[in-house]
């Protein structure tokens, strides 16, 4: 809400500069407003635009790719879960990460398939999932949309900045990518990682080292970034682990 808050304090600030384009202002002051109450509907349809942007910047595994072969072979009885209906696909890329988008869109590296064992991509997907069904990407998505607002103010200016603010789904679908989660809220998708493991009866111990094995990748990495602190994320789940036996 204070970052939304900030969006329509430097609006107002443009209306007395030279150069202004007074109409892209005023849609920016829209944006934000729209982005304290986003409908569902709009959430999902601004997740969709954004997952369908992704896939056409990346190489989608076909579904013959072994890539796709496994991951549909690991969450083939899970594409719906409280209440979402999830879509998986694989992204051929060396990189090691996984994102999800608030409509049930759940993206898969195959850098990240190379790393880990099939339960240990069940807890990551796992965790994805949790991040949409505990609406963590709804939240990512209102201050992302409330973002553009501040492009489109940037735009109103006529200048080489207001040029480059006027690409709007792109970066949108950046910013939810790389958006980093809270502690609690990756704490709530973790939990929900390890239900899931235990319900449907998977070893709850590989969430232990999917988590150890992405603490190597070093903290400057991309997907460490958006989800943070895997050693200690580790510890804390096996904790759980260690109470529960």
């Amino acid at each position: 809400m204070k970052k939304i808050i900030l969006v329509l304090v430097g609006l107002v600030l443009l209306w007395g500069c030279q150069d202004t384009d007074l109409g892209l202002v005023a849609q920016a002051g829209v944006d934000a407003v729209r982005a304290i109450t986003l409908s569902e509907d709009a959430v999902k349809n601004l997740a969709a635009q954004a997952s369908d942007y992704s896939d056409q910047e990346n190489t989608v595994a076909p579904a013959s790719n072994r890539y796709a072969r496994r991951l549909k072979s690991l969450v083939g009885d899970h594409l719906e879960q409280d209440g979402f209906r999830f879509d998986f696909k694989v992204y051929l890329a060396d990189e090691v990460n996984a994102f999800a988008m608030a409509d049930g869109t759940i993206r898969v590296y195959a850098g990240l398939m190379d790393m880990m064992d099939d339960d240990e991509l069940r807890f990551v997907i796992g965790h994805e999932m949790g991040h949409v069904v505990k609406q963590h990407i709804r939240k990512k998505m209102r201050l992302a949309y409330a973002g553009s607002a501040l492009r489109k103010g940037i735009a109103s200016q006529e200048n080489l900045a207001g040029n480059i603010a006027r690409s709007s789904i792109g970066g949108f679908a950046e910013k939810i990518v790389n958006a980093q989660f809270s502690q609690q809220e990756e704490r709530e998708a973790d939990d929900y990682g390890l239900g899931f493991m235990k319900k449907n009866d998977y070893q709850p111990e590989s969430a232990i080292s999917a988590l150890r094995k992405l603490a190597t990748l070093g903290n400057n990495h991309s997907f460490l970034s958006s989800h943070p602190a895997p050693g200690q994320r580790a510890d804390r789940l096996q904790e759980q682990l260690n109470q529960s036996s």
